[in-house]
């Protein structure tokens, strides 16, 4: 059979190559010569940016570096894992990024990330003049430009005038290195409100508070909001973690908009329960890399986003029945 270029009376009609212009500008619909439209134009078309809104890089707000605290006050809430997958992120969303592991005894960023057999020096060699900024920082082979730095390794003792002040020095000294200075600095701020806490919120200049639905976890997330402001920090977001729809619904668990009515702060992002928490952490794999991607990890990249354009979201109500408010807890 002849190719059907061949064919007598034929005509090849062939489609221009794709620029990068038309990923982001939607053709019209492609027409044979010589006849009509195949199918008929609606009479409402979406808005493009509408339906692209993320198919575009987001847009940096603010002054850079940017230097944010990830906190909530109780433990065990999702400090480490949100900025394990957040700055992983901003980091895949082509901003620079260095996340500082706070936590002076009992660090574990560098294991959720996978980065611990490659972490030799930390702030402690630094400021004892042992090695130089850029030997302490850990660099991402997956993404580089994601950076470790750690305070401190385990069992080891920080020097008696390690503090607030010493942090602020080494977040200045990262804007002032030669490599330039980066888009984004997060700091993963140990549990509790003592002298840890402190020294970690000292050189930020926003926050991120971590919460659970549960009525300990809002009565210690309120009470760092509190010193946050204190503190002069007053661009304060909050990410509500492991959120189960289910047992929200049944009224065993406080919604998003309760959480928010309470603590009375901009949502970034609302994170779900997902199993698949457990088996990032022990593999050192971030959510957000996973493919494909889990709800969790998904929640985790639009937080991510929102953060970048200093955005937040508006919670949605997913109660059936009317809620019966916070007293209902206490049999009220």
């Amino acid at each position: 059979m002849l190719p059907l270029h061949h064919l007598p009376g034929a005509t090849v009609v062939t489609k221009p190559p794709l620029s990068p212009a038309t990923l982001f500008h939607p053709q019209p619909p492609f027409t044979f010569p010589h006849s009509k439209t195949l199918t008929p134009k609606p009479k409402h078309l979406p808005s493009p940016s509408s339906l692209l809104q993320w198919n575009r890089k987001p847009e940096l707000a603010g002054e850079t570096p940017r230097v944010a605290v990830i906190t909530s006050g109780k433990g065990g809430v999702g400090k480490t894992t949100t900025t394990a997958n957040i700055g992983l992120s901003l980091a895949r969303l082509g901003f620079s990024v260095v996340a500082i592991d706070a936590d002076v005894g009992l660090r574990n960023l560098d294991l959720l990330l996978g980065l611990e057999n490659r972490v030799n020096y930390t702030v402690v060699e630094v400021l004892n003049g042992d090695c130089r900024l850029d030997q302490a920082l850990v660099r991402d082979k997956r993404w580089s430009n994601f950076e470790l730095l750690c305070i401190s390794k385990p069992r080891s003792k920080l020097p008696l005038g390690f503090g607030g002040k010493a942090l602020t020095w080494l977040v200045e000294a990262l804007k002032s290195r030669q490599e330039g200075s980066p888009d984004f600095v997060l700091i993963d701020c140990p549990a509790g409100i003592d002298a840890g806490f402190i020294t970690a919120i000292t050189p930020a200049n926003e926050a991120v508070l971590i919460t659970t639905p549960d009525i300990t976890s809002l009565r210690d997330a309120d009470r760092v909001t509190g010193l946050l402001e204190c503190d002069g920090i007053r661009d304060i977001k909050m990410i509500v973690n492991r959120v189960r729809t289910d047992m929200i619904k049944g009224e065993d668990m406080m919604s998003v908009l309760d959480v928010q009515e309470m603590l009375g702060l901009p949502l970034l992002g609302v994170i779900p329960e997902d199993c698949e928490v457990i088996r990032s952490t022990n593999r050192g794999y971030p959510l957000v890399l996973n493919k494909p991607p889990t709800l969790a990890g998904l929640a985790f990249e639009q937080a991510a986003w929102r953060l970048v354009e200093q955005d937040s979201m508006q919670a949605v109500v997913v109660e059936e029945e009317p809620k019966r408010g916070f007293f209902s807890f206490f049999g009220g």
